[in-house]
């Protein structure tokens, strides 16, 4: 019964958000640590 009701799920727009920001700062985090290696070796 907690969160078993739909009305408690963030909208779908919402989610899709949180996810797209997940996958964006993994990609930019991934970016830096490429960035310094590169940097680093050169």
């Amino acid at each position: 019964m907690l969160w078993s009701d739909p009305e408690n799920k963030p909208p779908k727009e919402l989610r899709d958000m949180q996810a797209m920001m997940r996958r964006a700062g993994f990609v930019l985090a991934l970016a830096m640590v490429l960035a310094m290696f590169v940097l680093g070796v050169h």
